[in-house]
């Protein structure tokens, strides 16, 4: 066959596999990323060619690819190419889905093949084996284990290409020495044992898509037509849901308006978690509004203003007794206490004093915005915290200096609060963290091809919180929270938490 004529598109290929099945031929698929083909491709592929009469290899398109930055390393067309080029292989579908049930549903296999360490259940880091297992047997199908012959193209790849930044590859090949992919994994599994407590300011992010149609003629000021609106839920829900991905027992202490809309997407969120949430009708429910330009491809979305909806005044003392009340009756029965303060009103100096006299192991974030710049600053509001992570302008405005020693003044801050673990997030340049005994980690950006940063130091601090409360090596617990910052710059927002299963996905991939 024509090797053009072997690609087909994921929408022509239901028919194309219905009058294949009419004429009586056993369709057999494989299903990956395909990244680097190597001989134990070629020996898995024949193996299951040899179960039926055509063979689907069916690739997850690199807008989908979970395998951490700088994956796939090569495009959808080159992969395609290399495929299509092998005699054994017969079409070849991009799929345009992170998992591969939906590959599995346009293909609708007699036979679905998968490597034989997946025969173990338990080997799938991700669990989309049980997924595609169901699916298979929805469509009829069977799974089968083949190739005798394994070869990681994932280890090729970080051994034998630049995949990453060299930085980024230095520092993962020196982390590898100590801190193996089953050893990482094992590590994210525990988290699942901490009882965790989030207190802080909950926020709506919505944002609002428009096309810039130019200047107005008379007042020169922006003109645009509205393409869509999205809500996505920020703040401390941003980190609930990133935590609700690692930890089984966890609530989360906040306050809203009397809203309906915005009881019901707390509802929605957080079931029977969201009883600590507060509604209080005195109260505006905080509101981010973004105005963007529609995502391009490659590109990092363009914002062009935002307008806020947050209450001048801290809540009323009434509402203060009740949340302190709340704290009260429930900080003993956790072991990490996360506190996101955006200086958006909950965080009282009553409700301060009381966190910080009643965790356990508290974990610490005083972000700095353009509603509280210069007030909101964290050695002016806490005295003690066992970790916390900061960003480069809220060092800063600590410290009050513009040319400042990183790490002279992180590792004072942390004196300040009595911390045992402290991370500086220096963007596009690097992460200093501070752990025990005076150890340091210097770790790179691990991605450079940004979406949106909004969130990611969210992100970054749900996993480095978990890590500092285990006590990992400060190497184990940097790495863990820039793996998902990374992950988190190439979402929109908080439109949805990092997914454990891509975590898993991604971190096993840069430590191979």
């Amino acid at each position: 066959m024509d090797t053009a004529r072997k690609q087909i598109s994921f929408h022509d290929a239901p028919a194309v596999m219905t009058k294949l099945r009419k004429q009586g031929r056993i369709i057999v698929q494989c299903h990956g990323t395909f990244d680097l083909i190597h001989p134990g491709h070629i020996i898995h592929f024949e193996e299951a060619k040899a179960l039926g009469d055509v063979l689907v290899v069916s690739i997850t398109s690199e807008r989908y690819v979970n395998k951490g930055p700088g994956r796939p390393f090569f495009s959808d067309h080159l992969r395609v190419k290399a495929l299509t080029a092998l005699a054994v292989v017969d079409y070849v579908v991009v799929v345009p889905f992170s998992t591969a049930v939906e590959a599995i549903e346009c293909i609708r296999p007699a036979v679905y093949c998968k490597g034989k360490e997946y025969a173990q259940y338990e080997n799938d880091v991700t669990g989309n084996i049980r997924d595609e297992a169901r699916a298979v047997k929805r469509c009829g199908g069977v799974i089968r284990y083949v190739g005798s012959v394994v070869f990681s193209s994932t280890s090729l790849l970080n051994r034998n290409f630049n995949v990453r930044l060299p930085s980024v590859a230095t520092f993962c090949r020196h982390l590898s020495q100590q801190f193996s992919p089953d050893e990482f994994r094992k590590t994210v599994d525990n988290f699942s044992d901490v009882r965790v407590l989030i207190i802080g300011d909950i926020i709506f992010d919505r944002y609002t898509t428009v096309t810039v149609q130019g200047l107005t003629s008379k007042n020169r000021i922006i003109s645009g037509r509205i393409l869509g609106e999205e809500t996505q839920l920020g703040g401390a829900l941003a980190v609930f849901r990133h935590m609700k991905q690692l930890v089984k027992d966890i609530k989360i202490i906040g306050l809203i308006g009397a809203e309906k809309w915005a009881q019901e997407a707390l509802q929605n969120t957080c079931q029977k978690e969201e009883n600590g949430v507060l509604r209080d009708a005195g109260f505006t429910t905080i509101v981010k509004q973004r105005f963007v330009e529609p995502l391009k491809e490659g590109k990092e979305l363009s914002k062009l203003f935002s307008v806020n909806y947050i209450d001048a005044k801290p809540p009323s003392i009434e509402t203060e007794r009740k949340v302190c009340s709340n704290i009260s009756n429930i900080i003993k029965n956790y072991d990490l206490v996360i506190v996101l303060d955006f200086g958006h009103g909950i965080m009282t100096r009553r409700i301060r004093d009381l966190v910080q006299d009643k965790a356990a192991f508290l974990s610490l974030n005083c972000q700095t915005n353009s509603n509280n710049h210069g007030f909101n600053i964290i050695n002016r509001q806490y005295s003690r915290c066992d970790s916390f992570s900061l960003d480069e302008m809220e060092i800063k405005l600590a410290v009050g200096v513009r040319d400042l020693d990183y790490k002279a003044e992180l590792k004072s801050l942390k004196k300040h609060l009595h911390a045992s673990y402290s991370w500086l997030t220096r963007g596009a340049f690097e992460t200093i963290g501070m752990g025990p005994a005076g150890s340091v980690s210097e770790c790179p950006p691990f991605e450079v091809n940004v979406v949106d940063t909004v969130g990611a130091g969210d992100a970054f601090f749900a996993y480095a919180s978990l890590a500092g409360f285990k006590k990992l090596p400060i190497n184990e617990a940097t790495f863990l929270g820039q793996l998902a910052g990374a992950m988190a710059v190439k979402i929109v927002g908080n439109a949805t938490p990092v997914m454990k299963s891509n975590y898993l996905k991604a971190g096993i991939s840069m430590l191979s």
